[in-house]
């Protein structure tokens, strides 16, 4: 999908990655293919408020690192079926002229601040990097409230219909939790105090704002086009359809795209059903799957500074300090 990561190819882990995240147990995969029954223990042993930095870094890095990024991949997608959010990001020209480094950068900030938290320097920098990057313009507080509510409510529903088993109650309240802190480190108003109350908003402004429009169109399109410069020309006409099957109707309404004939959707749902059945035994995904283990298109020397990621419009700060080391 829209990549937060489909930018990122897994390399060797490096020590680079150690001391970058919320203290506590760090975890193997035991025969170096199964889920390891520790990490839930952990999760479930902790408090969903308090140790919520801790938890969504669990959840991010041992629990669910492949099935977590897809997810999010996704959850930034369907925030472009927004007629508010797409005429932003349409008028940027950032897709089309800038496509691999928006997303590198993207995937880099919000995965700094899941995997460190804020308490930690690093996550610190990149939540205000991206603060940064968004003072520029004026955005309405809830367009930055449904961007918010994918980020919570699609790894939920990915992890319950293809993850290798689905959010306790007790996580998903922590990444509840999560990702208030994160909208309220963002300045973000009113938001919701329960997910339930979340999802009226959530109906309502996808009635007022997910409707035909052509700026949505034009960046799901440049999305389209990023993702095909992935793959060799061959198989670059089934991006578009495979990427419709995991959208939801009311972002297909919103960019024109016809839904997929139903043997296309139906092979796509069983073969992500049979993934979900075979990950439970058999899992060979990074463990754990960190930022500094992973290289990127844009930087592949890991030439990259926190205060240098964003959009290129945006001027660095001085005095910047390295995000690598």
């Amino acid at each position: 999908m829209a990549s937060i990561a489909g930018a990122a190819r897994p390399k060797a882990p490096t020590a680079r990655g150690k001391h970058r995240n919320p203290p506590g147990p760090e975890y193997t995969r035991p025969w170096g293919f199964r889920q390891n029954p520790a990490v839930a223990k952990e999760i479930a042993s902790l408090d969903a408020k308090v140790d919520c930095q801790r938890i969504a870094f669990l959840l991010k890095s041992y629990e669910f690192p492949m099935d977590m990024t897809r997810s999010l991949e996704i959850a930034l997608y369907h925030t472009y079926g927004s007629k508010s959010v797409s005429q932003l990001l349409d008028f940027t020209q950032e897709f089309d002229n800038h496509g691999q480094k928006r997303y590198d950068d993207t995937y880099l900030l919000i995965a700094q601040f899941m995997e460190a938290g804020w308490d930690n320097e690093l996550g610190d920098r990149a939540l205000r990097r991206m603060n940064q990057a968004h003072a520029r313009f004026t955005i309405k507080n809830d367009d930055y409230l449904f961007v918010l509510w994918t980020f919570i409510d699609f790894p939920v529903e990915w992890m319950r219909e293809y993850g290798w088993r689905a959010f306790t109650p007790h996580e998903e309240q922590a990444w509840y939790y999560f990702w208030m802190q994160i909208g309220q480190r963002m300045c973000i108003k009113d938001i919701p105090d329960t997910r339930s109350d979340y999802n009226d908003f959530i109906s309502n402004y996808e009635a007022r704002e997910m409707v035909p429009n052509e700026y949505s169109r034009n960046v799901s399109d440049a999305t389209i086009r990023i993702m095909q410069g992935w793959l060799p020309k061959t198989f670059r006409p089934a991006v578009k359809p495979l990427a419709a099957c995991l959208c939801r109707p009311q972002f297909l309404l919103a960019v024109g795209y016809d839904r997929p004939i139903w043997p296309l959707r139906v092979a796509l749902w069983s073969l992500l059903k049979t993934r979900r059945i075979i990950k439970q035994f058999v899992s060979f995904d990074a463990f754990p799957d960190l930022v500094a283990n992973q290289s990127y298109r844009t930087y592949p020397d890991d030439d990259y500074e926190i205060e240098n990621l964003g959009p290129a419009y945006y001027s660095p700060l001085p005095n910047q300090t390295k995000n690598v080391e």
